[in-house]
């Protein structure tokens, strides 16, 4: 039997080590006592670690922590730049209530809302849900010095969970313009109409 300098080997410090242009072999060498007296050597190769359930586990928890704390910011988000839709859609009425007041001596009411331009008798012709369908408008108070446009959430729309938010709209009073909003109703006549603040953009 070979010892590991008879096959062109170097031992230092229970290391084996190929010299004299052998193979690269590299490891530790085992019954190293009993080399002289023609033990194989044996070499151990370490094995790849991978990762124990322990590792996995906390791994799990720490991604549904983080999820829970993000998600439900990244939907109020959301929520909050869909009341756009609102805003925009309370901006037409009201550019088409100046123009139909114009001519008219009121300004137009509910029933008008939808009625087209060229009906018998006409109306705004508009829309009563917003373009994006998040919100469905209703006129109310019209008269000769004002009106009140509000935007009431779709209840299968994630508008419904806009908190105090849920209801949008402005009002026009003797050519006061007054915005607001609201969980079930706006309040126009509130020492702070808009609580939520919803307005701010």
């Amino acid at each position: 039997m070979l010892t590991p300098r008879d096959r062109g080997g170097l031992v230092t410090g229970g290391v084996y080590r190929a010299t004299n242009g052998g193979a690269r072999e590299v490891g530790t060498l085992h019954n190293s006592a009993n080399m002289n007296h023609g033990t194989p050597l044996q070499v151990t190769a370490r094995r790849p670690r991978g990762f124990t359930l322990i590792e996995i586990m906390i791994t799990v928890a720490i991604v549904a922590i983080l999820a829970a704390i993000a998600l439900p910011s990244f939907l109020d988000s959301v929520r909050k730049s869909r009341r756009a839709d609102a805003f925009t859609a309370i901006t037409t009425v009201q550019q088409a209530q100046e123009r139909w007041r114009g001519n008219k001596s009121e300004y137009a009411t509910d029933a008008q809302l939808i009625r087209g331009i060229s009906a018998d008798p006409p109306g705004l012709g508009l829309s009563r849900a917003t373009s994006s369908g998040y919100y469905t408008l209703v006129l109310s108070g019209s008269n000769s010095t004002g009106y009140a446009v509000v935007a009431t959430f779709v209840a299968d729309k994630s508008q419904a969970q806009d908190g105090v938010c849920k209801i949008l709209g402005a009002r026009i009073a003797g050519g006061n313009l007054t915005y607001g909003s609201g969980a079930a109703a706006v309040d126009f006549d509130a020492a702070i109409p808009d609580p939520g603040r919803c307005w701010a953009r």
